[in-house]
């Protein structure tokens, strides 16, 4: 980093919620991407999440240390171009390098050209006896003499210290560790390593560091090991923690951590509108394809924003949604880019689900009546499917073979329009994965094609 280059975060008014993305960097250490052998994120994967987020409106994104390998320190590099590409357009994002609290880890995060500097080192017991069996005093005397190094040579760098596993540690050994260091820091990190924390210990342990450290801003990161990253993040932000950690579906080490697509629609619903300032909340769904789409998955179905969760198949509920989508959509993922609901048609589905297919979405001349009867004979043969066949092929051979049914013709569509990540989708309804208009292909779940 240039030392003369003006400080471009004493300039910055933070927003209520800073997102830190670490997609790039938590999220490259989830094993799906071994699923399909792939590994890592190829730099063109790279430079295509890095401009999605910018557009989003994420303002930190966290990447590995250069240190890690020589393709890290060229991907680094090449993500910077992205970056400085979009800055007319969408401002100034924070680079930020993951990086362990060693001298050669920073150098070369600097000499890269990193904004700021996420350092960590475990302090629990378990950390410290199984990774750097060091003592919490040399901890906190390595910790700060390394960081008044870094605020003497680069004073306009961003400087973030976590104690790795601070849920396993005791306050008394955070506090030891933290007081060394939190007079030279922008942030201090709370780190739920290995997923242990409840939203009780968060709350717990934020206070005590707000109490302790009031001048000092805190960043939150939790695992979900517990399946409790999403509401313990939920609980940071109701206690007023400025800068969360997040990957674009949840992904990440083990069982991955907070969604950022999750946590901005939770926060939406609970009238946090302070905390989503400045985020594009209609790219969350394309955000969520896009990324799924490079690990070769669909969006994940505990994912809130994704077509998964506006999938009906019960025949009550596909009655009444046909109706009124409220009766079983209570959240406004409109909002969120999930412009379309879906329905689908198996042994489950109803006459209404079948005449709406049928009229609507194959065009075919029926009445109610036949409807019902055509519903009677696909329930008594949908279970028999030959391999191959799909429940919507066997409802249209009984209405053509069975019923004669005849179809309307209709003039053809015109060609479709690529739809943009920056840009609202026109909103339409699938029955049984089939488009119900003739408009815009808007994003569909199914794909084409270090620690802390």
């Amino acid at each position: 980093m240039d030392t003369t280059e003006p400080a471009r975060f004493a300039a910055y008014a933070p927003r209520p919620l800073e997102i830190i993305d670490s997609t790039l960097r938590e999220g490259q250490q989830t094993s799906l991407l071994h699923d399909h052998h792939k590994y890592f994120f190829t730099r063109g994967d790279k430079e295509d999440i890095l401009r999605a987020l910018i557009i989003y409106g994420v303002k930190f994104v966290e990447l590995f240390a250069p240190v890690v390998s020589e393709q890290e320190r060229e991907d680094f590099l090449a993500l910077k171009a992205v970056r400085d590409s979009l800055i007319t357009q969408k401002g100034y994002t924070f680079l930020l390098a993951h990086v362990r609290c060693h001298p050669r880890d920073v150098e070369l995060a600097l000499r890269a050209g990193a904004d700021g500097l996420n350092i960590y080192i475990g302090t629990s017991a378990e950390s410290r006896r199984h990774n750097h069996g060091h003592g919490l005093d040399r901890v906190a005397h390595e910790a700060r003499t390394l960081i008044e190094d870094i605020r003497r040579d680069y004073p306009g760098v961003i400087v973030r210290f976590s104690g790795e596993d601070a849920y396993r540690t005791t306050l008394d050994e955070q506090f030891a560790v933290y007081d060394a260091v939190a007079p030279l820091v922008d942030r201090l990190g709370l780190p739920d390593t290995v997923g242990v924390a409840t939203p009780a210990r968060v709350a717990e342990r934020v206070s005590a560091l707000r109490t302790r450290y009031p001048g000092v801003d805190l960043e939150a990161h939790f695992h979900n090991d517990r399946g409790l990253a999403l509401v313990n993040a939920l609980e940071a932000a109701r206690l007023g923690v400025r800068y969360l950690d997040t990957t674009v579906c949840g992904v990440g080490e083990r069982s991955g951590i907070t969604s950022v697509t999750a946590l901005l629609l939770n926060l939406h619903i609970e009238h946090a509108y302070d905390q989503l300032e400045g985020y594009h909340l209609r790219n969350s769904y394309p955000l969520n394809v896009m990324v799924a789409d490079k690990l070769k998955m669909l969006v994940p179905f505990q994912e809130p924003v994704s077509l998964t969760n506006r999938t009906h198949t019960a025949g009550v509920h596909q009655s009444a949604v046909l109706h009124g989508a409220e009766a079983y959509e209570a959240h406004p993922l409109d909002q969120f880019g999930v412009t379309e609901s879906e329905i689908l048609l198996g042994p489950l589905s109803g006459w209404n689900a079948v005449h709406y297919f049928l009229k609507e979405i194959r065009y075919y001349q029926v009445d109610e009546a036949t409807a019902k009867a055509i519903t009677a004979m696909f329930k008594a043969q949908v279970y028999g499917l030959a391999p191959g066949q799909s429940p919507e092929q066997l409802l249209v051979s009984l209405a053509e073979t069975e019923f004669g049914l005849a179809r309307l013709h209709l003039p053809p569509a015109a060609n479709p329009i690529v739809q943009r990540l920056d840009v609202p989708a026109p909103l339409r309804v699938r029955v049984g994965g089939l488009p119900a208009d003739l408009s815009v292909e808007a994003a569909d779940d199914r794909p084409v094609g270090g620690s802390e």
